[in-house]
């Protein structure tokens, strides 16, 4: 089996026999029901290969489709004149970017269709373009555009720049609305939404179907789709990595599914990960290596966000339909980007919440925004190697040592609430190890600060800045933290930490086991 790992365009993934997840039946939906499109994904869930499927389908090319749902359901196949826009081979951090890149594909257009001299902006040129193309093919215009958002999220911490990108995608997308008797079908996708972008704002009919549960599985793999390309190929991985079929499945499910993107919308496979895993016969991080938003991590930190927020976020569908609220809530863009999935909707409260879709986001999140926090290059060499043979050993004065090393080490400039900071940064050291980390675990009585658990141990710790280690260690009992675990067969610690403000790392801290509550 060929997989198309990397492969984005329709027509060399059919000529060249890779394996194909028919998306056409909801492709044909598409373009029967309507006409103005918008369709936000996260990066490699298969955005691009839709568009250039789209863009087959219009030019014609029936031999593409053999086999495929629409060869059944379409019987004309017109052909029209295609505009494709792609947005995403350019790199955006110069003001005259995007001008270059609209420059080129309007330049390599008029080669076809034509120009006049007194076409000089973008929206005018693309305005001709249109117009020309329509009446010189005796078809309407399909226009098609890949990452529409890409200037924008590339300079969501430059404002100036962003407010310039703004303006210009704002005038040329116009043209879809000024043209309108001239186009057949417009198509545009996307991570984001930005609502105040007038292509969301005076577009009135273009028609986000982002959360429509109809369209939840035009972009991804399902469980059925799975089994129904790849059966032969888990089977295969299953061998290779001396597994059982069905454990290799649960282990496929559980690293890169659980994406929802609507209300009632089926769980869908990250499409990336799924094809690397199979083609490389391994369970490894394949999504999130491909890249990770740096600036929305150093603003995670930087404003002080509370990291246990993230896990169970709630949010309206208005907020995660939009980004501009980014700067002081990142919920929207994490969402938008694959970072957080809908976990469930309460209809009554017309609210979503929110959680990592599966193992490989939330693990790679949470190493992506560890250094960030403590620099684990800087200590220890062995710190990881070692931090995690105490903790698995039942040794917290043994971790708490090399807990300190570590901020000892760390050069970073900590803003904002302090206990919030080392409570952020101790609960992401235990999870980048791979333990059952819980912050702010609710009691009866209270909640505990941090809560680890291994196979053969438990640790409750509750955290204080400038306050004596004892009195930390007097609230766990006082507060009753380990009643929960009263039952429990594992060895139970009860640890209270004091962090320093003046050294901006810990200071004293006192342990003492169960048999001492």
């Amino acid at each position: 089996m060929k997989y198309p790992i990397g492969i984005q365009d329709f027509e060399s993934l059919r000529k060249d026999g890779y394996v194909y997840v028919d998306k056409t039946a909801l492709m044909y939906r598409l373009l029967s029901t309507g006409k103005y499109y918008f369709l936000s994904r996260p990066r490699r869930f298969g955005k691009s290969l839709l568009l250039t499927t789209f863009e087959a389908y219009f030019r014609g090319k029936r031999e593409l489709f053999e086999g495929l749902a629409v060869e059944r359901l379409e019987k004309d196949w017109t052909r029209h004149p295609v505009l494709h826009l792609d947005l995403t081979v350019q790199d955006y951090s110069r003001p005259e970017a995007l001008e270059e890149r609209l420059d080129l594909t309007l330049t390599q257009w008029e080669k076809v269709y034509g120009t006049e001299s007194k076409e000089l902006s973008p929206q005018a040129r693309l305005e001709g373009i249109v117009r020309r193309a329509c009446e010189q093919t005796g078809q309407g215009v399909v226009i098609l555009v890949d990452e529409y958002d890409k200037p924008l999220l590339e300079t969501l911490d430059n404002e100036e720049l962003h407010d310039k990108f703004r303006s210009q995608l704002r005038a040329f997308y116009s043209v879809l609305k000024a043209q309108d008797r001239y186009i057949r079908f417009a198509f545009l996708t996307g991570v984001t939404r930005f609502s105040r972008l007038s292509v969301f704002s005076d577009l009135n009919n273009l028609n986000d179907v982002s959360m429509d549960d109809d369209y939840a599985e035009i972009c991804g793999i399902t469980e059925k789709e799975l089994h129904s390309c790849f059966d032969e190929s888990i089977r295969e991985l299953a061998r290779l990595r001396k597994m059982t079929y069905d454990e290799a499945c649960a282990k496929l499910r559980e690293q890169y599914d659980g994406y929802h993107f609507a209300k009632c919308g089926a769980a869908m496979y990250n499409p990336f990960s799924v094809i690397s895993s199979l083609a490389k016969h391994d369970f490894d991080s394949y999504w999130f290596e491909t890249g990770t938003p740096s600036f929305l991590l150093r603003m995670l930190r930087d404003k002080d966000y509370d990291l246990r927020d993230l896990d169970g976020a709630q949010a309206s569908p208005e907020r995660l339909k939009g980004v501009e609220s980014f700067k002081t809530s990142p919920v929207a863009i994490l969402y938008q980007s694959g970072y957080l999935t809908i976990k469930d909707y309460d209809p009554g409260l017309n609210e979503y919440s929110l959680c990592f879709p599966n193992r490989e986001v939330e693990e790679g999140f949470t190493k992506a925004l560890l250094p960030l926090y403590v620099d684990v290059n800087r200590g220890r060499g062995d710190f990881i190697s070692s931090f995690y043979k105490e903790v698995r050993s039942g040794n917290p004065e043994g971790f708490l040592g090399l807990l300190k090393t570590l901020f000892d080490d760390s050069d970073y400039r900590i803003a904002g609430e302090l206990e919030l900071y080392f409570q952020n940064s101790m609960s992401l050291v235990f999870r980048v190890l791979g333990f059952i980390t819980q912050v702010e675990r609710a009691t009866s009585r209270g909640r505990m600060d941090v809560v680890v658990q291994t196979g053969d141990y438990v640790y409750v710790m509750e955290l204080k800045v400038d306050t004596p280690a004892e009195a930390a260690l007097r609230q766990i009992d006082e507060k009753g933290y380990m009643l929960p675990f009263s039952a429990d067969g594992r060895k139970l610690f009860k640890i209270g930490v004091c962090f320093s403000s003046e050294t901006r790392s810990l200071g004293e801290w006192q342990i003492a086991e169960a048999k001492d509550c």
